[in-house]
């Protein structure tokens, strides 16, 4: 009989757990400011505790003067207060009384607002049904065109087959399917050109009546019919071969289908574009190069001194929730501030080993990792990556992503190190300075850089200028031969 040994061992090891908080601050650090500033309102509308700043100039009112950090820390460890003290009635209502004629001297500006003033955008089903309730319709026949409407998606394509939306309508009696044919045409003739289609190929096809030329509106009719995957693949000779044309016209004819829109519900309704807003601004003042935050993505938001005094005061027990959003307040506030000091100071680093860039452009980046930022600024690499992550600079000569300005070394055949950028600046110069009857192959550029000491495949190459957004060389052969 075989006996078991069970014993017990204890073993002690070290490992890092983030809590609730600090994994939220992590997360809030990856956000863009832009993102960053839409939470900060939000929590600002919801917690009591904060206001935000008006930037008005006078004389500030009790409850009006911004945050600092000392303040933060008097109030974290303050125990309940005595309710019954007169003194602290008639504090109280002094507090009270300079809230209220603060916020009345805020509220009487008589100023609209630029939200107020923006003009709102008009939807795609709004437009169409602008255009439909014109037309000299039958009810019934206004109906289904409505159906039509409101069963396109926000590329304008009718997803959903004519025969489902019969039962949709609630006719009586039910519709047909040569009406439903019907009404598709009348929406389809509607604007936007393309409207109304089931497909890609049909959407186009719609649109052909804008080319002007008889001849290449029947070619390109042809293509878009029976040739629509080799337009896709932009196989200009394939296509050439089988419609017996020239590749220069096939080309020319696939170049104006291109110009048609496939998704011409965007033209109405689109979403928002957010532009992008630069965190930091670099300038060069007095030979110097300085970073400063941009005033615009800071949020201005601050500690309402007159309810946080009011809360210690007549702080008890019972009203725990009011305990912690007066936590949460000072917790957005301090992030507020460790948030943009560490862009700032992420930033300052980057502009100080980059400084040939500023001075001399892309070909002057250095090589740089992420890890010299992180020992310089005093934190990990992993704060770092997220600290350049959606987060920009405005330098004289553009806006930049943080991470633009970090790349791994290359070293050339004398051993020096260059970053990637700068061999992308320097392919660039080559490809603008080639001559536009003879463009330069991949293979070519490869060489001449090889020439200049710089040893590398023929795909990094490739894969370099399509990061410029440089076409292949046959593509420009073609367009200098057109010019």
């Amino acid at each position: 009989m075989t006996s078991i040994d069970i014993r017990a061992h204890q073993r002690q090891t070290q490992s890092q757990t983030l809590s609730p908080r600090l994994q939220h601050a992590v997360r809030l650090l990856q956000m863009s400011s832009l993102d960053f500033a839409a939470l900060v309102r939000d929590t600002l509308s919801q917690n009591p505790f904060l206001e935000a700043e008006d930037g008005d100039d006078g004389e500030a009112l009790p409850g009006e003067a911004p945050v600092e950090p000392s303040m933060l820390g008097d109030l974290d460890d303050a125990g309940p207060a005595p309710v019954d003290d007169a003194g602290d009635r008639e504090g109280d209502r002094d507090l009270w009384q300079a809230d209220v004629g603060a916020g009345l001297r805020r509220a009487d500006d008589g100023e609209m607002s630029a939200m107020a003033m923006m003009a709102v955008e008009t939807s795609l089903n709004t437009h169409l049904h602008g255009q439909i309730n014109v037309l000299p319709l039958s009810e019934r026949d206004l109906m289904l065109a409505r159906v039509i409407v409101e069963s396109l998606d926000d590329d304008g394509y009718l997803r959903t087959p004519l025969e489902e939306l019969t039962a949709v309508a609630g006719l009586d009696p039910e519709a047909s399917l040569q009406e439903m044919q019907i009404a598709l045409k009348r929406v389809q003739a509607l604007e936007p050109a393309g409207v109304g289609a089931r497909n890609v190929g049909e959407c186009l096809l719609l649109q052909m009546p804008s080319i002007a030329c008889a001849d290449m509106r029947a070619l390109a009719t042809t293509i878009v019919q029976h040739h629509l995957p080799a337009l896709a693949a932009r196989d200009v000779n394939g296509l050439a071969r089988q419609l017996d044309q020239s590749p220069a016209r096939v080309e020319e004819v696939c170049d104006r289908i291109r110009r048609l829109d496939p998704r011409p519900g965007w033209r109405l309704g689109a979403e928002q574009v957010n532009y992008v807003v630069p965190d930091v601004i670099v300038k060069k003042v007095r030979g110097q190069w300085t970073v400063q935050l941009n005033p615009a993505v800071v949020p201005k938001v601050r500690l309402n001194q007159v309810y946080a005094q009011l809360f210690q005061r007549h702080r008890t027990a019972q009203n725990s929730e009011m305990g912690a959003h007066l936590q949460e307040a000072r917790w957005t506030l301090r992030n507020v501030e460790q948030r943009f000091c560490t862009i700032l100071d992420v930033a300052e680093s980057i502009v100080r080993r980059q400084k040939n860039f500023f001075e001399y452009g892309a070909m002057a980046m250095k090589p740089l990792g992420l890890k010299e930022i992180a020992d310089e600024v005093g934190v990990h690499e992993s704060t770092v990556s997220r600290v350049t992550n959606n987060k920009y600079i405005a330098t004289p000569v553009g806006v930049f992503e943080l991470k633009y300005f970090f790349s791994r070394a290359m070293v050339s055949a004398n051993g020096s190190e260059c970053s990637g950028t700068a061999i992308r600046g320097l392919i660039k110069d080559i490809i603008e300075a080639e001559d536009p009857d003879h463009p330069l192959s991949d293979a070519e550029i490869t060489r001449q850089l090889a020439q200049q000491g710089l040893m590398m495949a023929r795909r990094t190459v490739t894969k370099y200028r399509q990061m410029l957004k440089i076409d292949a060389v046959e593509r420009r052969r073609r367009h200098g031969a057109e010019a």
